[in-house]
């Protein structure tokens, strides 16, 4: 592609992934500002950030850069084990609960957008599941939309392997995306190179039946084949990580499905974030580096799409 990134995408890293701050505390403001000052970055995610003054900061550094703020609640239920499609009524809303507090958070930081991911379920029992987690979703939607005009999203996750979570295969995606649009027609789906052979699926099945739902985006890597295999699972290792399913083809394969279904637009530039995180000793600045030349090597094998 000759048209620059900028055109058709805002590009983003997720603060917690790249770096150990996952858990609300840790170097949050100091590593913060490296991927404000980088213009590479015209987006950045963040996840729960305990110490009010260091929430100060990191919006005075949003507002200064000049950063689109999304926030990820996904650290919040997974550290926790909070379900928020869990069979068990006082679990569930202790679950919602924890997002509307994350909702509270994100707006004070200034965020524009706010995902989260649904939680375990038992194959018995996933219709009952599945209901819990539209009512969840929509107390959800019903808190932010009360308070301002924060867009929500809900990322797809693996089923069967290490998150093992409801959503999940293209089709519940689907049928769940397209009931929650029927009250919230700004819902949508946040979708991850690194997931997709995590469902067992190609970028086309797991991309093309939810297309009209995808409002944000992630890039990464995972290792799949053999779970003997350092990093096996829902890890994010870098782009080429030893045993790893995606690199500069596979990144290009998923843009170009992404451009060719009008998500990846010069109209309405969505968010396209790396989620990357070192493994063992890795240099956190380094597999960042490693992210955007995969990046632009990948960019420069898409085609145009031709009117």
């Amino acid at each position: 592609m000759h048209e620059a990134l900028s055109s058709y995408m805002k590009v983003g890293l997720i603060h917690f992934m790249a770096y150990p701050v996952s858990s609300g505390e840790g170097p949050i403001v100091e590593t913060f500002k490296k991927i404000a000052a980088d213009p590479f970055f015209e987006a950045v995610e963040v996840t729960w950030i305990r110490d009010s003054e260091a929430r100060k900061q990191v919006r005075f550094m949003k507002d200064t850069a000049a950063l689109t703020l999304a926030y990820g609640a996904q650290p919040r239920l997974l550290s926790t084990k909070m379900n928020i499609n869990d069979l068990d009524e006082k679990k569930r809303l202790l679950a919602v609960a924890n997002l509307k507090e994350g909702i509270d958070e994100a707006y004070e930081l200034g965020a524009s957008s706010f995902a989260f991911l649904s939680g375990k379920y038992e194959e018995a029992t996933v219709e009952a599941s599945y209901q819990a987690l539209v009512a969840s979703t929509k107390e959800i939607c019903a808190y932010a939309a009360s308070k301002g005009t924060l867009k929500i999203a809900l990322e797809v996750f693996d089923y069967d392997i290490d998150k093992k979570s409801l959503i999940g295969p293209a089709s519940l995606a689907k049928r769940y995306a397209k009931e929650i649009r029927t009250e919230y027609p700004e819902f949508g789906l946040l979708v991850d190179l690194s997931h997709i052979p995590l469902l067992h699926e190609t970028i086309e099945e797991s991309l093309m039946p939810v297309k009209k739902y995808i409002t944000h985006a992630h890039m990464g890597n995972c290792v799949v084949k053999d779970s003997s295999l350092p990093g096996y699972g829902d890890l994010h290792p870098r782009f080429g990580f030893p045993g790893g399913e995606n690199d500069v083809q596979e990144l290009a394969d998923y843009l170009q499905c992404l451009l060719s279904i009008g998500f990846l637009n010069k109209e309405k530039r969505p968010i396209v974030s790396f989620e990357v995180k070192p493994f063992g000793s890795e240099d956190p600045d380094l597999v960042v580096a490693n992210a955007k030349r995969t990046l632009l090597l990948a960019w420069n094998r898409v085609k145009p799409i031709k009117d």
